[in-house]
């Protein structure tokens, strides 16, 4: 069953079709979510609390790019949630301490040796720092963009603006990215200290 009659099939209640919708998207939209939010547990909440809004509203899915519609569910479950995570002060010294050792861990490439697993995860950690100091509307820019490699006409339509606006706020998200990097030069591994001017291409 392609993807047109699986959605219809489960705007017509029939669940097994929904659930087969779940696992195709299911890693893009726990990427999304952990990438907004930079914590496990958070992202597979909020993945769930996605799918489920999905379920419910499918009905009124008329057609489109269903993988948009469901990015932009994901978007603003992720945004609700750090909102009220804002609204929450921490409750404790080791609660933070946990939420900073998790935050930004990589699964490791099991064809890549020890030492090089150590750097890509550390350049990871720099780089996600970075990402999360942007501006919310910015943010979501580089991470559909740069992380998920969507393409422009995609993200306007997950976000609700026009082209003109995507490309701007990405440029200027890459801009404080390379910022960020280039004032962070002495903690990155030796192989990834480049001059200011190199950094673009790597980010």
């Amino acid at each position: 069953m392609n993807e047109t009659d699986l959605i219809s099939s489960a705007q017509n209640g029939q669940v097994r079709a929904f659930n087969e919708l779940v696992r195709t998207y299911q890693s893009l939209v726990y990427n999304v979510a952990y990438r907004i939010l930079g914590e496990g547990e958070a992202a597979a909440d909020v993945t769930q609390e996605a799918f489920f809004s999905a379920y419910r509203a499918i009905g009124d899915f008329r057609g489109g790019s269903f993988k948009a519609w469901l990015l932009r569910i994901v978007t603003n479950s992720a945004y609700d949630h750090l909102r009220r995570k804002k609204r929450r002060p921490q409750t404790s010294l080791e609660e933070l301490l946990e939420e900073e050792g998790e935050a930004h861990e990589i699964l490791p490439d099991p064809g890549v040796g020890p030492e090089a697993q150590a750097m890509q995860k550390e350049l990871g950690r720099i780089i996600q720092r970075g990402i999360d100091a942007l501006p919310e509307e910015q943010k979501i820019m580089v991470i559909l963009s740069d992380v998920q490699g969507l393409s422009y006409e995609e993200i306007a339509d997950i976000t609700g603006t026009n082209l003109g606006t995507v490309k701007s706020r990405l440029s200027r998200a890459r801009g404080r990215l390379r910022e960020y990097l280039t004032s962070q030069q002495e903690l990155l591994p030796a192989q990834y200290r480049l001059k200011k001017n190199q950094i673009e291409g790597r980010v």
